[in-house]
């Protein structure tokens, strides 16, 4: 398992994260439909508004920002948001190291909640091997803390874990 360092994303981290963002994301290409994959799968704007609702995470490994990952608070549970790895860093444990970090920040509430699309079997797994649930709701979970276009909504699943 390679020892990445954790530390909370700055601004000036925005590039290097929409790198490890595109790049991991270009894995959707095996399971969404056509009409849903799109490149970049995040732009500098969307970074920074989500940075404005969440604080940024990310995994360096040799100082090189290797993955990323949001934890935001919404009403009465913590998110777990945007989860992405560089392809020649993944099955090393940075995602698993990169997840348990930020569940150990989280204060105040009581309940994780993971979405993440229905197709993305290796993401499905590791939040069960987490001890994370599929919500028995997911379509009411994820309408009840997200805002995602209704395409999205309706291809992907949302987990939980209570703390």
């Amino acid at each position: 398992m390679t020892d990445p360092t954790i530390r909370p994303l700055l601004l000036t981290d925005r590039d290097a994260a929409l790198t490890v963002i595109n790049t991991a994301a270009r894995w959707y290409q095996a399971f969404l439909p056509p009409a849903e994959y799109h490149e970049p799968e995040m732009t500098p704007a969307q970074w920074e508004a989500e940075a404005q609702c969440l604080t940024w995470y990310g995994a360096c490994v040799a100082g090189t920002l290797v993955g990323v990952m949001g934890l935001e608070y919404v009403r009465d549970v913590a998110l777990l948001r945007h989860a992405y790895i560089l392809p020649a860093y993944q099955r090393q444990g940075i995602g698993t190291r990169l997840r348990e970090h930020l569940e150990r920040q989280v204060r105040g509430v009581r309940r994780i909640v993971v979405g993440t699309y229905a197709g993305n079997y290796q993401a499905r797994q590791a939040l069960e091997k987490a001890g994370y649930q599929p919500a028995t709701d997911s379509e009411a979970v994820l309408r009840a803390y997200y805002i995602i276009p209704e395409p999205r909504l309706q291809s992907s699943v949302a987990y939980e874990k209570t703390l």
